[in-house]
């Protein structure tokens, strides 16, 4: 059993391995050679087993199909061959109709082949070499038309090679589309890529490569698409099992010049990460959102199976990066908007966290002993903390412990209280950022703590009360108002948050806060000034600007919102800002927001309509809800502008007041 584990990673590969199909093809050729099996079917002497169209045929198709999956589904590792296609086809990866009629033929040639070897008694396959023995075995198997019989068996054969010979032996390439002088110099440029290194990438590439050009030249731009497609292709660092892929499932080939075509950013995010493209075609890609808890739990199950931190680290990596880009997809294709993307991003963000910071813990308490005192809480802030990030978002955190007059801890080494959960948090920020064989999770930003880049990493809950009601700016009190418990002892959280709620109570109305953020606001504003035509983050009525006003409302108000709807909708309820008003910033915000979650995933620079390219310009269009660039802008300008007068208007009235 420990020999079977230690084989398991080498024989059930992590990704899905397409590059197996032509392995088993190989080696089905190799067999025919070397029994001299080619030629057409003929009833005497034909092998049932590794002859074309037998047993041999079936159990290839059947544990290739579980090669390629079984790495990420277990429950299609049956040993059978019978059990094997029915958990295919229970997985959705073979036909019903398929996975039936395989096992009906693979019943009926081994029924025949087990009466071959009762009347030879022998460990024979090959059908007698006469007439008068096939009868024979016609008569055994209880046949009394000896032609029929004949004709059933030569059917199922035959039957068994259309099943299976598509499946393994590789299309002929068809011609692609013409191209100009200047499409041709990019195409032949791809031979000298990495991806097509080997004679085997090259292979695969040349029957995949026409079906890839007249997909492209179908793009509304395809001179844009062949310049991303090619990004996308210099960008992969290997071809057999990405191209093995694609041949595998044309449809992919298709998201490919989709993506490529609209959002070079992600082309060359699936450059780095291909082997995202499993989750496409494992059958949950379209599936309903599953929502932050199942997504926690079915991490936690993930890293549950792997061995060592640092696997559970990079089994982590993988499995957000799969759910990143399906919810990029998603959103490209129109299947969610930019709020929903923004919700589901942070679900991703909260489960991995929620789910490493136990595992971090544990890793960290081995060397050091368990958490003194009563332990931590790691806090979301920013974006995440308000529920809502975009593709590119980094994370705000903050860690809050509880020391509880407990001085060090107590382990094999063990460390003073303060070290111990400062280095506890340093190494949840690498398990974060850390680049590894799967690449990072997440930019990790901890300058909202207590006393900023100065102040330690990790603060004791007492320390963090002081700092709040003694030393904290109004900028900090603000950052509090979508500070949100994300990991960690639930209980701390819960006392933090009735912090939270207290030092609104006790700062919000303070005789500086509105002079402050108006102080603020003009700084930002100084720093941080609108670029780009279609700018949604920085400048007056835009994101930053709302989310400031939204934020001050909270404060000022004591009310425990976090997302900027439900903080400006609380601002209305305590008087602080009009129903108009409230309208007004909602209109700016919710169009913004749509823009910059659409920009972020398009493109790592500024909301420039002209460097967008049509396809990224079109996508911004739709989601802008407009009808065309002129109408973006124009809608853009007002929304932004009344936003502005909105929020001018009610911090000078507090200048007035004051």
């Amino acid at each position: 059993a420990r020999f079977l584990r230690t084989l398991t990673p080498f024989v059930w590969r992590k990704h899905l391995d397409f590059a197996a199909i032509q392995d088993a093809h190989d080696m089905r050729l190799r067999i025919r050679d070397h029994r001299g099996l080619h030629g057409p079917i003929v009833i005497e002497g034909h092998n049932l087993k590794l002859g074309v169209g037998g047993i041999r045929e079936i159990e290839f198709f059947t544990q290739t199909r579980q090669l390629i999956a079984g790495g990420r589904d277990p429950g299609l590792r049956d040993r059978t061959t019978v059990g094997g296609l029915t958990a295919l086809a229970s997985s959705g990866w073979i036909p019903t109709e398929v996975a039936g009629e395989l096992t009906a033929l693979y019943r009926a040639h081994r029924e025949v082949e087990h009466r071959l070897q009762m009347v030879a008694d022998a460990q024979t396959h090959d059908l007698p070499a006469t007439a008068e023995g096939v009868a024979r075995i016609a008569n055994f198997c209880g046949a009394a038309d000896v032609g029929a019989f004949r004709a059933a068996l030569l059917d199922r054969l035959k039957r068994t090679d259309r099943l299976t010979e598509g499946f393994f032996a590789p299309g002929e390439a068809e011609d692609g589309p013409p191209l100009s002088a200047a499409a041709q110099a990019i195409v032949e440029g791809w031979n000298g890529y990495q991806a097509l290194r080997s004679e085997r990438a090259v292979a695969i590439f040349r029957r995949l490569r026409p079906a890839l050009l007249k997909s492209l030249y179908r793009a509304a731009n395809p001179d844009e698409a062949l310049v991303a497609f090619d990004g996308f292709l210099a960008g992969l660092p290997s071809g057999v099992q990405i191209f093995s892929l694609f041949e595998a499932n044309p449809h992919l080939v298709d998201l490919i010049v989709d993506i490529a075509a609209t959002t070079p950013v992600l082309a060359r995010y699936l450059a780095r990460n291909a082997a995202v493209l499993d989750a496409v075609i494992g059958g949950s890609f379209f599936v309903p959102w599953p929502g932050g808890a199942a997504l926690a739990a079915q991490l936690d199950e993930r890293l549950a199976e792997e061995g060592d931190y640092e696997r559970k680290l990079d089994g982590a990596r993988r499995w957000m990066k799969e759910w990143h880009f399906r919810v990029g997809v998603h959103h490209l294709r129109g299947l969610i908007d930019a709020f929903e993307a923004g919700k589901m991003y942070a679900d991703l963000a909260d489960a991995v966290v929620a789910t490493l910071w136990p595992v971090g813990e544990a890793e960290f308490a081995r060397k050091h002993g368990a958490p003194p005192g009563r332990g931590a809480v790691v806090m979301g802030m920013g974006s995440l903390g308000a529920g809502r990030l975009n593709a590119a978002s980094d994370l705000d955190l903050i860690v809050i412990y509880e020391a509880a007059g407990v001085e060090t801890s107590s382990g094999p080494r063990p460390l003073a209280t303060r070290p111990y959960y400062a280095r506890l948090t340093q190494a949840l920020v690498t398990a974060l950022t850390a680049q590894m064989a799967e690449g990072s999770l997440y930019e990790v930003d901890m300058r909202l703590r207590p006393s900023g880049r100065k102040g330690p990493v990790a603060t004791s809950l007492d320390a963090f009360r002081a700092y709040q009601l003694t030393e904290a700016w109004t900028w900090e009190h603000l950052a509090l108002t979508r500070a949100r418990p994300l990991a960690g002892l639930a209980a701390l959280g819960t006392e933090i948050e009735a912090f939270r709620r207290e030092v609104f109570a006790a700062k919000g109305r303070g005789p500086a806060v509105l002079a402050d953020v108006a102080e603020m606001r003009a700084r930002l504003q100084a720093a941080k000034p609108a670029s780009g035509d279609w700018e949604a983050k920085n400048g007056p009525g835009r994101l930053m600007d709302v989310e400031l006003l939204a934020q001050t409302a909270a404060l000022w108000l004591a009310d425990p919102a976090r997302r900027v709807e439900a903080q400006l909708h609380a601002a209305v309820r305590g008087g602080f800002l009009s129903q108009t008003d409230e309208t007004a910033l909602l209109a700016a915000y919710r169009l913004c927001w749509r823009l910059q979650a659409g920009t972020r995933l398009l493109t790592d620079g500024a909301a420039n309509p002209e460097r967008l390219g049509s396809g990224g310009k079109a996508f911004l269009i739709r989601e802008a809800g407009a009808a065309d660039e002129a109408e973006v802008s124009s809608r853009l300008d007002a929304a932004v502008t009344a936003a502005a007068a909105v929020i001018t208007a009610r911090l000078n009235q507090a200048k007035g007041a004051a």
